[in-house]
């Protein structure tokens, strides 16, 4: 009873200080919470091509959950084996090795391109494609890759345009049936700028068929990056390719901005260019830069 009966100062300063606390408490936990909310859900993951091409599928797996990676895009040709030669039971065993890890098999790194000037080559790899896309289901991926390679000498550029956004329609809804998503590596010289590839993609309406952003020094052409950023941003898949963010003059802090501030969700996949001895060491190290870069966006 005594301590409940202070004098009208005292309760006065106890009130203001305790207000003060719980002020600050709540600014605190509102800060908390939009923070959270304000949390990005992009995820890094590794391409095979260069860092991952000469592991065995284990090896691959091991290296990505020992560096803090949880997603790989399998690319064909290499040492991983996973290849439309599998069986259904080797299939199988690519789909068990991933969900017996924390690591998601995201997709297929593949070479199929539609803008040849020889109308063969060009249905043998919408072919190639749909190999890739049973592929994926029975392994347990969700998407594959494909790129543009460049402009032939026998057709216009309007033409290969056109033949390559109806050659991604056809595949996307093929692929639509098998729940895999089309990825358009931005990739070729002159394919690779981002007002050819827009083009591309006023062909290629099929909603299952995305742009896979890849890095390139021609994305500060023109109006500059943001510029071209944004003219296929609403287009975007659910993967983006890109080298190692702390090496060469690409802006990848200003991508990285890019990126948290529309809200993408995405996959950003390293696909490395150089050779370093010890792969699970720099793997980790390009995980935290992408984690560092993602937190400074964040503010």
């Amino acid at each position: 009873m005594l301590q409940v009966m202070n004098s009208p100062k005292q309760t006065r300063r106890s009130f203001i200080g305790n207000s003060s606390i719980l002020s600050a408490a709540l600014a605190s936990g509102l800060f908390q919470a939009t923070a959270a909310q304000a949390k990005s859900k992009m995820k890094f993951g590794l391409v095979t091509y260069l860092w991952g091409k000469d592991m065995k599928l284990p090896e691959l797996i091991h290296a990505c959950e020992a560096s803090g990676l949880h997603g790989v895009e399998t690319r064909t040709e290499h040492a991983h084996g996973v290849e439309p030669s599998l069986s259904k039971a080797e299939r199988a065993e690519v789909k068990k090795r991933f969900a017996d890890s924390s690591v998601e098999l995201v997709g297929y790194g593949s070479n199929a391109q539609y803008h040849e000037d020889d109308p063969a080559k060009v249905k043998a790899n919408i072919e190639l494609t749909k190999q890739y896309v049973r592929l994926m289901h029975d392994c347990g991926g969700s998407g594959v890759k494909v790129k543009p390679n460049g402009f032939p000498k026998g057709l216009s550029q309007e033409q290969t345009i056109l033949q390559i956004g109806r050659a991604l329609n056809e595949v996307a809804a093929y692929a639509d049936d098998w729940g895999q998503e089309i990825r358009v590596e931005v990739h070729g010289k002159g394919t690779s700028e981002l007002p050819v590839m827009k083009a591309i993609f006023d062909v290629a309406n099929h909603p299952n068929v995305g742009v896979c952003w890849n890095s390139n020094d021609v994305d500060l052409n023109g109006e500059g990056l943001e510029a071209n950023f944004n003219s296929v941003r609403e287009r975007f898949g659910s993967t983006v390719h890109v080298r190692e963010l702390n090496m060469g003059d690409y802006p990848y802090q200003d991508l990285i901005n890019l990126f948290v501030k529309t809200h993408y969700d995405g996959w950003i996949l390293l696909e490395a260019r150089t050779n370093p001895e010890d792969k699970i060491k720099a793997l980790t190290e390009q995980r935290k830069v992408f984690e560092d870069m993602v937190a400074k966006a964040l503010g």
